[in-house]
């Protein structure tokens, strides 16, 4: 499983996960909805399962689940701050259609299930 995390986005999470306190694990994945038909989710857990990839980046362990993972395969997860705040952005090399807020996407061999915006 290969999702990167660049500096930026792991400083922010590393500052969000303390704040959390008992935060272990930042998870990352997959679930149907949104207008493209898939939706990325980002949390803390203090658990892993048996279905669950674990794997270290910037010191944070990343969990996914079986199913998310070939989705998330070389995804890049950064952090930008602007004028309006800031925000984590997801760039997925897998994805073949997404929305203009760059939330929600599908893949060639999952097109999820599309809600109306």
């Amino acid at each position: 499983m290969m999702i990167n995390i660049t500096e930026a986005a792991a400083s922010q999470i590393k500052t969000m996960m303390e704040e959390e306190g008992e935060a272990k694990y930042l998870r990352v994945g997959v679930k149907g909805g949104g207008c493209s038909g898939l939706s990325y989710g980002m949390g803390f857990e203090t658990e892993v399962t048996d279905k669950d990839e674990t794997f270290v980046k910037h010191g944070i362990q990343v969990v996914v689940d079986n199913e998310s993972a070939p989705m998330l395969k070389d995804v890049q997860i950064d952090y930008k701050q602007n004028m309006m705040g800031g925000g984590f952005t997801i760039d997925n090399p897998n994805a073949i259609a997404s929305c203009g807020c760059g939330s929600s996407f599908r893949t060639a061999t999952n097109a999820g299930t599309p809600e109306d915006c």
